[in-house]
């Protein structure tokens, strides 16, 4: 079996079905397929500069699917959680959710995982495991508290 890449900016495996990182660079989506990821979900805003170039071509010549939700780092909205929760809930393929450091993602994931029934305490972990919105000293820190509490 093929290990995870743990060298991909913020790896970390949440279940069997769901990892998440920050940035993709070239070659990366073939080591996600080489783990089983068969969908890939990208929150970054695509004029990003650490964005992976030809992002749609990329992931299909992995053979991936490929959603891209586009969440501004200072103004995420439910109409994007809206639309990553449909993606995730469209079938049950192994799927691979990032964006630039893993911040966006994970506060999505705690989010959906909460909202499927995970614990408190697991799903905040799974959060801290890469940054705490209501702790971080960054301007765009209480935008993401608040959607972490579902108040955004």
């Amino acid at each position: 079996m093929t290990r995870d890449p743990a060298d991909i900016r913020n790896f970390l495996r949440l279940s069997d079905r769901m990892t998440t990182s920050g940035r993709l660079q070239e070659g990366d989506p073939e080591r996600l397929a080489a783990i089983g990821v068969r969908h890939v979900i990208n929150l970054a805003m695509p004029d990003h500069p650490e964005a992976l170039p030809n992002d749609k071509a990329a992931m299909a010549g992995a053979r991936l699917r490929y959603t891209h939700i586009p969440v501004p780092f200072d103004a995420p909205a439910e109409e994007h959680y809206r639309a990553f929760a449909a993606a995730l809930d469209a079938d049950e393929a192994p799927v691979h959710v990032h964006c630039i450091m893993n911040w966006r993602v994970s506060a999505f994931c705690y989010r959906w995982n909460r909202e499927r029934g995970m614990d408190e305490p697991t799903a905040r972990q799974h959060l801290e495991a890469i940054w705490s919105p209501e702790t971080t000293d960054h301007p765009a820190a209480p935008a993401w508290a608040a959607f972490v509490r579902g108040d955004a």
